[in-house]
C-alpha cells in the first residue's frame, strides 16, 4: 500500500489577540494540572472561544497539498477534502499520484476505497487509522477539557499534552507561541501508514479565521524530521447542515467525491 503522505492531516489553528498576563504565564516553568488545564483554555480563548469551537456541529474543509517521498523527490500535488458531524462521523476524500482514497468511519466501523479501486470494510490497521484520526480530529482536541477519556497536562514550558484514554501513541503534543497562545507546532504518532507507525510534525504556517474561529491555511507535515507535505487550505465551512447520510454515501463509481457543496 502507497505511503499515505496527506491522510493524517488535520486542520489547524489561526492568530488571536492575546489577552494581557498570559505571556508571563507561560514563563512559568513548573506545570502542575490546574495550571495545564489554565493554559489548554488560553489556548481555546486565543482560537476564538470554547462555546464558539463547541458551537460547529458539521464541518468541511477542502486542502491540496504539494508532497515529496521520504528522499525528497516531488510525488505531486494531492487534494483532500474533509467532512465531519459531530461527534463521530467522518468523511475523507483524496486524489493525488498513486494515492486516491475514500473513506467513511462513524466511531465504530466503516469502509474505504483503497488506492487500487477495490472497497473494503475498515478491519485491522486501517480500522486503527480511522480510530485516530477521528480521536485526533482538530475539534475534538480543541475540546478535549469537555470530552471523557482526554486528558490534559503539560510536559514542558509552552508545551500541552492532549492524551486519549492515557496512550502513550495517542497523545499529542501542542506547543504554542509565547505571544499569541496559538499552537506553532503539534507532534504525534502518525499510522498514516498502519504498519509502520512514525513520529509526526505539523507546523503551522500561516493562519485564516472563519466564522470567528481560526483555522490553518498553510501548514507542513514532516515523518522522522523529513518534509512529506507542504499543505494549503482553499475553503473551509462549518454548519452547513450536513447529514450522517451524505458522508456514508459510498460513491457509485467508487472514485473520491471531491465536488464539495
Amino acid at each position: 500500500m502507497s505511503d499515505r503522505v496527506m491522510r493524517f492531516v488535520r486542520s489547524r489553528v489561526s492568530s488571536f489577540c492575546l489577552c494581557v498576563g498570559a505571556g508571563l504565564f507561560l514563563r512559568a516553568v513548573a506545570m502542575g494540572q490546574d495550571a495545564a488545564l489554565g493554559l489548554f483554555r488560553r489556548m481555546q480563548y486565543a482560537l476564538g472561544g470554547a462555546d464558539k469551537i463547541a458551537s460547529i456541529q458539521d464541518f468541511e474543509e477542502i486542502v491540496k497539498a504539494n508532497t515529496w517521498n521520504r528522499t525528497g523527490q516531488a510525488i505531486g500535488e494531492v487534494r483532500k477534502r474533509v467532512r465531519w458531524i459531530k461527534p463521530n462521523h467522518l468523511r475523507l476524500d483524496q486524489v493525488g499520484p498513486g494515492d486516491t482514497y475514500a473513506l467513511y468511519f462513524n466511531g465504530t466501523s466503516g469502509w474505504e476505497i483503497l488506492p487500487n479501486g477495490r472497497l473494503a470494510d475498515l478491519t485491522g490497521g486501517e480500522l486503527d487509522f480511522a480510530k485516530k484520526y477521528l480521536s485526533d480530529f482538530t475539534l475534538n482536541i480543541w475540546l478535549a477539557d469537555r470530552t471523557p477519556g482526554y486528558t490534559i497536562t503539560s510536559p514542558a514550558q509552552n508545551v500541552i499534552r492532549v492524551s486519549v484514554n492515557n496512550k502513550a501513541s495517542e497523545q499529542i503534543d501542542i506547543t504554542l507561541d509565547p505571544d499569541s497562545l496559538l499552537p506553532v507546532k503539534e507532534t504525534s504518532i502518525s499510522l498514516a501508514d498502519p504498519a509502520h507507525p512514525v513520529p509526526s510534525e505539523t507546523q503551522i504556517r500561516k493562519w485564516t479565521t472563519i466564522q470567528g474561529i481560526h483555522f490553518p491555511e498553510r501548514v507542513w507535515v514532516l515523518h522522522s524530521g523529513v518534509r512529506l507535505a507542504d499543505i494549503t487550505t482553499e475553503d473551509v465551512k462549518l454548519n452547513i447542515g450536513l447529514r450522517p447520510g451524505d458522508v456514508a454515501t459510498k460513491p457509485p463509481d467508487l472514485k473520491p467525491d471531491r465536488s464539495g457543496r
